[in-house]
């Protein structure tokens, strides 16, 4: 080995001293996510789940906290929160949401890296994602069968973990024993089972170029300070032909580039294209099919690392990169605008959120107006429809708060009510005293009903705003007459 030989090699070893590959860091972080995603249905405090959407009981479970299906005013605040954070991750990272956490990313890794390549070998390296394996012969196909056996297992798993966001486990294995009494949940579990094995194994990343909606908003949310994948074409030189238009290839190797450009350092060894899962080259530029795997940042920093040089793929920002402006800025209109907006949203999910009730009432006044009793009283009827949304029993009854004119007839004493049940409740109004003394038209008295726990009024208690009608004042002297 000459000196300047053994120099390279020194320079290299001290340039790659305590790098870490971005892919080791991915699967650091998928671990985290599936554990994570595998757990969190099982947790519960007070009965509650961390995120549970249950059509079958009508309920939502959110932070710990239930909240029923007239309660799902939270629903918008949840969806604005998922598509506000989405826009404020990819405009400060790109796509780094389908690189580093997204399902079908950590599937098809499993899939292709540790099963075809580490355990079965079907593909030779990891580093190398273009080459398919040989199917002509027959033991390649008998291994993948054996990879489409260990990843149905999984997809089953996947599947049911899926579905203990709508069902929980508890529940889920019940039911499960008992198929044929819940033919929708095991159709529903099964179905997502079958896709994501054709998904992973047929579809590939097809769909996350051609399906995934994603990749074709991204774009627009994108500006000069997005961090992502990036060529360095100052330093490795012009592989492409950005005027043209088609972006037509320029060079085919290093001497045709050197021939053009003889300063640039790109090799011309295409290792950033071997590794590249959606089978793009980075050196073309931003393309809507990168998702932000780092593969070839990965590919590069070996291969310049060896020549004791930077990588020449970086995770970075175009004004850093392309236009040498400086730093990336991270604080920019754009982001502070999705950062507040982000806040709001939050404060106003927090604040809905402690505004539970523990209890539900629903008002409806009969189809008949009014009414006069034997002795000539005017009621109203209703229909109440209590709900215990707690874990405890409780014993009920409510008031009129802002009338004192007004009383309660029926029922005539406080009610119990199981914990999680509902009660209906036909309610008479009666008004002791001339509430108006319009003879031109019957007369809407506004009043509040306030429904209470009796055995904890301070923290079970809702108020329900209602309409007494009373009768034109003639009708009323009329039956009076009569009396």
């Amino acid at each position: 080995m000459t000196v300047s030989a053994k120099g390279r090699a020194a320079r290299a070893k001290e340039y790659l001293k305590g790098w870490v590959p971005y892919r080791y860091k991915r699967y650091w972080l998928f671990g985290i996510v599936t554990v994570v995603a595998l757990v969190l249905p099982f947790i519960k405090i007070n009965g509650n789940h961390f995120f549970l959407l249950n059509f079958d009981h009508k309920q939502l479970h959110f932070l710990f906290v239930r909240f029923d299906m007239q309660e799902l005013y939270l629903m918008p605040f949840l969806l604005m929160l998922l598509f506000l954070g989405i826009f404020f991750m990819t405009t400060l990272g790109g796509r780094v949401w389908c690189g580093w956490a997204c399902p079908q990313t950590i599937f098809r890794v499993i899939y292709r890296d540790l099963f075809e390549t580490k355990l079965l070998g079907l593909r030779k390296r990891i580093t190398n994602k273009q080459q398919e394996p040989d199917w002509s012969k027959p033991e390649n196909k008998a291994k993948e069968g054996v990879a489409i056996a260990l990843w149905s297992i999984l997809a089953l798993i996947a599947a049911a973990d899926f579905t203990w966001y709508f069902v929980p486990p508890e529940e889920f294995f019940q039911y499960i024993q008992h198929p044929a009494e819940h033919p929708v949940l095991v159709g529903f579990w099964i179905g997502i089972a079958l896709f994501l094995i054709i998904d992973v194994v047929w579809l590939k990343e097809n769909f996350c170029i051609y399906i995934c909606p994603y990749s074709r908003v991204q774009s627009v949310m994108y500006d000069d300070d997005t961090i992502m994948a990036i060529y360095d074409v100052h330093r490795g030189g012009h592989i492409y032909d950005h005027e043209g238009q088609d972006s037509k290839k320029l060079v085919h190797n290093i001497k045709e580039l050197h021939e053009r450009e003889p300063e640039a350092e790109c090799t011309a060894c295409e290792s950033c294209v071997k590794v590249c899962p959606t089978h793009i080259d980075i050196r073309q530029g931003m393309q809507l099919e990168c998702i932000n795997c780092l593969e070839c940042v990965d590919a590069c920093t070996k291969v310049m690392g060896a020549l004791g040089k930077p990588s020449l793929v970086q995770w970075s920002s175009p004004r850093e990169i392309e236009k040498r402006e400086g730093k990336t800025k991270y604080i920019r209109p754009r982001t502070v605008a999705y950062a507040v907006a982000l806040t709001i949203v939050m404060a106003a999910l927090f604040v809905m959120g402690t505004k539970k009730e523990h209890m539900l009432l629903n008002i409806n006044k009969t189809a008949q107006l009014y009414r006069f009793t034997h002795d000539k009283r005017v009621v109203n009827d209703y229909t109440f429809l209590f709900q215990n949304t707690d874990t405890k029993d409780h014993t009920y009854y409510f008031e009129v708060v802002d009338n004192d004119k007004i009383k309660i007839v029926k029922p005539s004493k406080p009610f119990k009510l199981m914990a999680r049940k509902k009660a209906k409740k036909i309610v008479q109004l009666e008004a002791v005293e001339p509430l108006a003394k319009n003879s031109r038209k019957d007369t809407p008295i506004p009043i509040t009903i306030r429904a209470y726990a009796v055995d904890n009024p301070e923290k079970i208690s809702v108020t329900r705003r209602t309409v007494f009608v009373y009768p034109r004042w003639d009708i009323v002297l009329k039956k009076l007459e009569k009396k």
